[in-house]
Protein backbone atom coordinates (compact mmCIF):
# COMPACT_ATOMS: atom_id res chain seq x y z
CA UNK A 1 0.00 0.00 0.00
CA UNK A 2 0.98 3.49 -0.72
CA UNK A 3 2.85 5.50 2.43
CA UNK A 4 0.84 8.46 2.37
CA UNK A 5 -2.80 6.40 2.07
CA UNK A 6 -2.25 4.13 5.07
CA UNK A 7 -0.91 7.60 6.88
CA UNK A 8 -3.88 9.06 6.50
CA UNK A 9 -6.09 6.08 6.75
CA UNK A 10 -4.90 5.86 10.36
CA UNK A 11 -4.77 9.76 11.02
CA UNK A 12 -7.65 9.72 10.31
CA UNK A 13 -8.88 6.77 12.42
CA UNK A 14 -7.11 8.50 15.21
CA UNK A 15 -8.83 11.23 14.93
CA UNK A 16 -12.34 9.84 15.46
CA UNK A 17 -11.45 9.84 18.97
CA UNK A 18 -12.58 7.62 22.05
CA UNK A 19 -15.97 5.09 20.62
CA UNK A 20 -15.19 2.21 22.98
CA UNK A 21 -13.38 -0.75 22.28
CA UNK A 22 -11.55 -3.02 20.48
CA UNK A 23 -9.01 -0.30 21.02
CA UNK A 24 -5.12 -0.06 19.00
CA UNK A 25 -2.69 2.92 19.82
CA UNK A 26 0.42 3.08 19.02
CA UNK A 27 3.49 4.61 20.69
CA UNK A 28 7.05 5.40 19.26
CA UNK A 29 10.43 4.98 20.47
CA UNK A 30 13.82 6.10 19.21
CA UNK A 31 16.40 9.24 19.42
CA UNK A 32 14.43 12.27 20.93
CA UNK A 33 14.91 15.66 19.25
CA UNK A 34 13.81 19.41 20.05
CA UNK A 35 11.05 19.17 17.61
CA UNK A 36 8.93 16.41 19.32
CA UNK A 37 8.84 14.61 15.66
CA UNK A 38 12.16 12.67 16.65
CA UNK A 39 13.66 9.45 14.72
CA UNK A 40 11.26 6.92 15.54
CA UNK A 41 13.23 3.23 15.14
CA UNK A 42 10.65 1.13 17.16
CA UNK A 43 6.42 1.49 17.01
CA UNK A 44 5.04 -0.39 19.65
CA UNK A 45 0.98 -1.32 19.03
CA UNK A 46 -1.66 -2.28 22.37
CA UNK A 47 -4.54 -4.15 21.47
CA UNK A 48 -7.16 -4.19 24.49
CA UNK A 49 -10.20 -6.04 23.77
CA UNK A 50 -12.56 -4.47 25.80
CA UNK A 51 -12.39 -2.40 29.40
CA UNK A 52 -10.14 -3.92 32.57
CA UNK A 53 -8.60 -6.40 29.87
CA UNK A 54 -4.90 -6.51 29.60
CA UNK A 55 -3.21 -5.37 26.59
CA UNK A 56 -1.59 -7.27 24.14
CA UNK A 57 1.40 -5.77 22.25
CA UNK A 58 3.64 -5.81 19.40
CA UNK A 59 6.69 -4.53 18.47
CA UNK A 60 8.15 -3.25 15.19
CA UNK A 61 11.63 -2.24 14.40
CA UNK A 62 12.77 -0.04 11.26
CA UNK A 63 16.73 0.57 10.15
CA UNK A 64 15.10 4.25 9.16
CA UNK A 65 11.99 6.00 10.45
CA UNK A 66 9.51 4.13 11.37
CA UNK A 67 6.86 7.00 10.75
CA UNK A 68 7.86 6.96 7.16
CA UNK A 69 8.20 3.26 6.52
CA UNK A 70 5.76 2.07 4.06
CA UNK A 71 6.09 -1.87 5.50
CA UNK A 72 5.64 -0.66 8.92
CA UNK A 73 2.62 1.80 7.79
CA UNK A 74 0.74 -0.74 6.07
CA UNK A 75 1.09 -3.30 8.69
CA UNK A 76 -0.35 -0.81 11.45
CA UNK A 77 -3.53 0.05 9.19
CA UNK A 78 -3.92 -4.09 8.47
CA UNK A 79 -4.00 -4.50 12.66
CA UNK A 80 -6.30 -1.56 12.49
CA UNK A 81 -8.84 -3.30 10.45
CA UNK A 82 -8.89 -6.48 11.66
CA UNK A 83 -9.21 -5.73 14.84
CA UNK A 84 -12.09 -4.10 13.81
CA UNK A 85 -10.96 -1.46 16.41
CA UNK A 86 -13.86 1.34 17.29
CA UNK A 87 -11.26 3.59 18.94
CA UNK A 88 -7.50 4.04 17.45
CA UNK A 89 -5.27 6.40 19.37
CA UNK A 90 -1.50 7.37 18.85
CA UNK A 91 0.91 8.85 21.74
CA UNK A 92 2.28 11.59 20.26
CA UNK A 93 5.78 12.65 19.79
CA UNK A 94 8.61 10.04 20.35
CA UNK A 95 10.13 8.47 23.43
CA UNK A 96 13.45 7.83 24.17
CA UNK A 97 14.66 4.02 23.63
CA UNK A 98 15.22 2.40 27.04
Amino acid sequence: MNLDKAKKRITKQVKKGFNGYPQVSFEYFGQESDDDSGIATEVVISFIQEEGAEPQEQKFVSKTNAREDEAIQSILLKIIERAQANTVSEIEGTRALS
